[in-house]
């Protein structure tokens, strides 16, 4: 009997869309409108103020952990998505949209590290 991966598969896609739905409607309230509005100071997005928050180990894993999920529930989405507009090529649709996901997870690892 051959193993499936599917459990891997919506383990990061249902992780990755409840992140999506708590984290990320935070994240767009603060840098969208509460500073713009006032409630917070201008310079709390700042280069050096964002820059100072990613130096330590731990802001830098919870950065990965958001975008990570993040990427790879979209991922999957945009291959259910294809699979629904009629693309029934599914193993190169899961290469592409697979693909991209690994590559935006390594682009970001590298920039997480750089800074």
């Amino acid at each position: 009997m051959t193993q499936s991966r599917k459990p891997i598969v919506w383990g990061l896609f249902a992780a990755g869309g409840t992140v999506a739905a708590f984290i990320l409607p935070v994240l767009i309230l603060i840098t969208c409108l509460a500073v713009p509005l006032g409630l917070f100071p201008a310079d709390v997005l700042s280069f050096e103020h964002v820059s100072g928050l990613l130096q330590g180990l731990l802001s830098k894993l919870v950065v990965f952990g958001v975008l990570f999920l993040t990427i790879w529930h979209a991922a999957h989405r945009m291959r259910i998505t294809a699979h629904d507009f009629g693309i029934r090529a599914d193993t190169l649709v899961m290469l592409i949209c697979y693909g991209i996901a690994a590559a935006a997870t390594l682009l970001m690892l590298i920039a997480l590290l750089r800074i």
